[in-house]
């Protein structure tokens, strides 16, 4: 006859999972283990973690892989997709670590490496901010079940810049086209009338116009050009 298992788990596949309260705290979540000892063991340091967070006031340990996953599941922003495949990049270097330890010191293997790959440092900038956005969000609005932050405060990120950005250059006829085709009516209009005047939305007159939107001005305009303008 095997030994009983500690109450709390279930195996569901090859793995067990907890589903048990603690001190009035119901705690759901995989233990990553298909062994049954580790797994007892994994759930008695998340009690010790609980009772210690209730009792003295300990912070739980957190992984910036806990915070970015969080982070992901709470967001609802346009450029998410691209934030999830940088921090899918990002977890192999900090995704471990406690989100407290995160810093410059430990995001420099990351940002050598991706150096090394050839990665613009623009691109690595905008792989920075969105950590630099989760830590701000663990220290100013994410709180505990003590409400407690989960780190004190945010450190300081510095954003590189190697001046390594591509030059700007003027689109040939072909490539102009080529993009163009890309684009929907009402703004193969707009794009058309904007590289032919140098107009910028600053002034204003794209808004006035309506160009901007799928109105029906912004569909009925024409444009005529004293020449032809790169075969479109």
């Amino acid at each position: 006859m095997g030994r009983k298992k500690t109450s709390g788990l279930v195996k569901r596949g090859d793995c067990w999972h907890i589903d048990k309260k603690v001190r009035g705290r119901r705690l759901c979540e995989s233990t990553g283990e298909s062994d049954l000892g580790k797994a007892e063991e994994y759930l008695a340091r998340k009690i010790e973690e609980i009772r210690q967070a209730s009792v003295y006031g300990v912070r739980p340990v957190r992984t910036f892989r806990m915070a970015a996953t969080k982070f992901l599941n709470e967001s609802c922003k346009r450029s998410l997709a691209r934030d999830a495949n940088c921090l899918k990049q990002l977890d192999a270097f900090i995704g471990d670590l406690e989100i407290k330890k995160v810093h410059m010191g430990t995001l420099q293997s990351y940002i050598e490496t991706r150096k090394g790959q050839g990665i613009k440092s623009g691109t690595i900038a905008r792989d920075l901010a969105v950590v630099r956005r989760i830590l701000t969000l663990s220290a100013r609005v994410w709180r505990d079940e003590n409400n407690q932050p989960w780190i004190d405060t945010a450190p300081l990120l510095q954003l590189p810049n190697w001046e390594d950005a591509a030059e700007p250059y003027p689109l040939t006829w072909d490539e102009q086209q080529q993009f163009f085709k890309l684009l929907p009516d009402y703004l193969h209009k707009m794009a058309l009338f904007k590289v032919n005047t140098g107009l910028r939305e600053q002034g204003g007159l794209l808004a006035t116009m309506g160009l901007g939107s799928q109105s029906p001005r912004a569909k009925n305009l024409h444009f005529h050009h004293p020449r032809k303008i790169g075969g479109l």
